[in-house]
């Protein structure tokens, strides 16, 4: 069968950077993981700074609670790791108010330009934050768009789910979508929800007198709406929130290279924050700024909360912190007509997932040595067997196979009914792997009689 091998994907977050677009950044991962948790640490610096208990009352009375009862169903992954969290991490690009001249999506208001899952283990002896690119192409479940109707079952962007589920203007609405889509993809129970929402961002930065960036080259972004010169400078206001915003113009152009100029400037919000620790004006209008911003679930609501939450953080040694982003490429290799998404890499991903779900520590250095080399989904031909009493199984099973850009070769029924199983010839264990990965419960087994070059599933009752 042939197939190729290409595209490698970007390297994960948390390799060394640059600062802000060129100086070197010397942050601490402890820094990164502060910022990346919606400001949970700022809550911990009040604290520990011995500010009065009415400010403490004040922050706490600012943080918006998602009501998600209900909403999720009954349809979810089994929690494999009692005592471990994982927490859903949004950054929340609303386009209405202030925000509206940015332009918008159809489909509402309401927009997802972050996503990442931060993993705390139950041990609390190490951490994971993964990133997860808003452009992923994935299967959408069906969602209550919390306006009376439900959404069809469809493959879209990832970041669609916030927008769909908040089509009625509220933010529960739109993180039970955003969840449910996290879990049917990944396989991951997600305990805890956080949105901060852009324009606290932007009040953030004003509270700390604007953040230097150092972008190596002039960066002109029409839909953005940012003009920045090259060169070191300090930004405020709208220029903050359009170079956290910037994509096509800057780098690349990828979603990947926009999560870590988000993580850079993110870190050094986190730097300058820990230096107004003794400027109380400046540390209170920082924290006003974010916790206004700031929705979480029921649990999470509250200052109490989110400081028990940052002192485990605290706890967690600096090299036992791990910054990734999902390993993925172009969807175009899969389908020559898509050149606007990216898909998520097999068996790497599945390693990724598997690993948060089972509390198991990720391997970065082996991750990332395994994802330079991707190989697509479409040079992997599968034929599929029924191997159920259920009639059409096998037919249903190769549309999904072919929506996530698999091969059929065909279909058919198995000899005799079993468990789902991939089996395939010598020389072809790497493409079986890719299948194997996305296909929950399959063991792929080399067998010298099977078809050559191609594997076979065989879909079970199961």
């Amino acid at each position: 069968m042939g197939g190729t091998r290409g595209r490698k994907s970007a390297p994960a977050a948390g390799r060394s950077r640059r600062r802000a677009g060129g100086k070197s950044d010397g942050l601490t991962r402890r820094g990164r993981i502060v910022a990346w948790t919606a400001g949970i640490g700022a809550v911990c610096v009040l604290g520990a700074g011995g500010a009065g208990a009415w400010i403490y009352n004040d922050l706490d009375g600012n943080v918006h609670g998602a009501h998600l009862d209900g909403k999720l169903g009954d349809d979810r992954p089994e929690n494999l790791s009692p005592g471990s969290r994982n927490i859903l991490v949004v950054g929340s690009d609303s386009r209405s108010g202030a925000n509206a001249r940015y332009g918008g999506m159809e489909g509402g208001t309401m927009h997802s330009d972050t996503l990442m899952v931060l993993h705390i283990p139950a041990n609390r002896k190490w951490a994971a934050v993964v990133s997860i690119p808003r452009d992923s192409w994935v299967r959408i479940p069906a969602c209550d768009k919390g306006d009376g109707t439900t959404s069809e079952v469809h493959h879209f962007k990832i970041n669609e789910a916030f927008s769909l589920g908040g089509t009625g203007g509220e933010v529960a609405d739109a993180a039970a979508c955003t969840i449910k889509t996290i879990e049917a993809n990944t396989g991951l129970r997600i305990d805890n929800f956080m949105s901060v929402e852009f324009q606290g961002f932007k009040g953030m930065v004003n509270a700390l007198d604007g953040i230097e960036v150092c972008p190596e080259q002039a960066i002109h972004d029409k839909k953005a709406h940012l003009n920045l010169e090259a060169g070191c400078q300090t930004i405020r206001d709208e220029k903050a929130l359009g170079y956290v915003r910037a994509r096509y113009s800057v780098g690349d152009g990828s979603d990947t290279g926009r999560i870590g100029r988000q993580q850079e400037f993110m870190s050094a919000l986190a730097e300058k924050a820990k230096s107004k620790i003794t400027d109380p004006v400046a540390l209170y209008k920082l924290l006003q700024s974010l916790t206004k911003s700031l929705t979480t679930d029921d649990e999470l609501a509250g200052a109490k909360a989110l400081t028990g939450l940052a002192s485990e953080l605290k706890g967690v040694p600096e090299d036992r912190l791990t910054f990734l982003t999902v390993p993925s490429y172009p969807r175009e290799a899969d389908v020559p007509t898509d050149k606007a998404n990216v898909v998520w890499q097999y068996p790497q991903a599945a390693t990724v997932f598997t690993a948060l779900a089972k509390d198991r520590e990720i391997d970065k250095k082996s991750l990332e040595a395994d994802a330079k080399d991707p190989l697509y989904a479409s040079s992997v031909h599968v034929r599929v067997l029924n191997g159920s009493d259920a009639e059409g199984k096998a037919a249903a099973v190769a549309e999904r196979l072919r929506e996530a850009g698999f091969t059929v070769t065909g279909t058919g029924n198995a000899p005799h009914p079993g468990r789902t199983t991939v089996t395939y010839p010598p020389g072809l264990a790497d493409r079986a792997a890719v299948l194997a990965s996305q296909v929950p419960g399959a063991r792929a087994v080399e067998d010298a009689a099977a078809p050559a070059g191609e594997v076979t599933l065989v879909a079970g009752a199961e």
